[in-house]
């Protein structure tokens, strides 16, 4: 009854919606395409780019070196950069002495290295602990400050004049060190929470359970022995030479400190202390300043 009426209303629809278009073909990628086929874009180059970046510019790192006067702080500085970077080197008077302070001063020099330029501040600390004698142990002042240290820098410990002792008593001295420093929950550098990969913990934990505290020997001068020169002490029975792994560690600590961790070395400081301070002083002053280029300019100046 309704069929032509029908019929009609479809006629006049279908002349208002228009046919569905077909969807355009993608090709398909070719089986088996070599990927370098695509084009060469570059990505590799980031590495020489950073190489280059900083041959220009170098880079800044300091070092503080904390003990009581005597202990040869100046020389182990100087024998580990091979240059006189130390207060000693600088701030002598006209008797050829240190001047008696007990103020925290900072020396910076520029040293070069296979076109490398470094920016090297060295802080010391004069006159620690010279009015308090706790000999033949290993001092209350000496927990006391490293317990404060570890938490805004890298502590790496150090036995001086490790020519002193006997085979027997560096092992056992250094074993008591580790003890005192994990009884006081004082961590030192490389932290095991900072271990990136199982190769880094496997080469860490080596150091953290044999090396540390590396027991070294420091001296700026040269002697004569098996017909070539070495830095190192003389003592009635022999030269202890400075680099030789037999006589000390001086050579495991700059190995350490130089040639494998020094990169990280800084970005924990960085990263880690760093970030950690700053969180904790925006805390203190009730929260987070506005943030605004000329207070991102600051905070890198001071870095």
């Amino acid at each position: 009854m309704f069929k032509g009426l029908t019929d009609k209303s479809e006629t006049a629809m279908s002349e208002l919606v228009p046919e569905p278009r077909p969807k355009p073909t993608v090709p398909m990628k070719p089986v088996g395409m070599n990927p370098n086929l695509l084009g060469y874009i570059g990505i590799d180059t980031i590495i020489e780019q950073m190489r280059k970046k900083t041959m220009k510019t170098g880079f800044d790192f300091n070092i503080m070196v904390v003990g009581q006067s005597g202990l040869g702080k100046s020389t182990l500085v100087n024998t580990l950069f091979k240059s006189q970077v130390s207060r000693k080197s600088t701030g002598l008077n006209r008797d050829g002495k240190i001047p008696k302070t007990i103020e925290i001063k900072a020396i910076s020099h520029v040293i070069e290295e296979g076109g490398v330029k470094m920016k090297l501040t060295v802080i010391d600390t004069p006159g620690f602990g010279d009015q308090i004698n706790n000999e033949n142990c290993l001092r209350p002042l000496d927990l006391e400050f490293m317990k404060h240290l570890s938490k805004v820098v890298n502590i790496i410990p150090v036995i001086a004049k490790a020519d002193t002792m006997t085979v027997e008593e560096k092992i056992e001295f250094k074993q008591r060190v580790r003890k005192e420093l994990e009884v006081n929950g004082i961590e030192f550098y490389p932290q095991k929470e900072f271990d990136d990969d199982l190769e880094d913990k496997t080469e860490n934990d080596k150091i953290r359970q044999e090396s540390m505290p590396f027991a070294v020997v420091g001296s700026d001068k040269e002697y004569q022995v098996n017909a070539k020169r070495v830095l190192g002490r003389k003592t009635p029975w022999g030269i202890v030479e400075v680099e030789n792994s037999a006589h000390c560690e001086f050579s495991l600590l700059r190995d350490f400190v130089i040639r494998t961790h020094l990169q990280d070395l800084k970005e924990v400081t960085h990263n880690i202390h760093y970030e950690t301070y700053r969180a904790k002083r925006l805390n203190e002053n009730g929260g987070l300043p506005p943030v605004c280029a000329e207070t991102e300019e600051l905070r890198d100046s001071n870095i």
